[in-house]
């Protein structure tokens, strides 16, 4: 039974983006771009989204490259959470 269970919880999402914003305590900005085919033309366009991201370290700074990880929410528009810091800013 228990073992069903785990299998039936959806594994959760993990997305790669630059902090953009380092400004909060423990709360960093994080712009994630996917690059998606436009359905009709076949174009390919690049997609911006902004997540607002829990670093609980305050490790992540601007120009930060990181992982980041689906969570429960932790506040009022934090669902995610810094899981590594792929590449320091120059």
């Amino acid at each position: 039974m228990a073992g069903e269970e785990k299998a039936a919880r959806a594994t959760r999402k993990v997305r790669e983006g630059t902090v953009v914003s380092a400004k909060m305590d423990k709360t960093v900005v994080v712009a994630v771009t996917d690059r998606v085919r436009h359905r009709r033309y076949g174009k390919t366009l690049q997609r911006t989204r902004k997540f607002y991201v829990h670093d609980e370290a305050n490790d992540a700074k601007e120009g930060d490259r990181v992982r980041i990880s689906e969570t429960r929410p932790l506040s009022h528009l934090k669902r995610w959470r810094v899981v590594e810091v792929l590449e320091r800013a120059r």
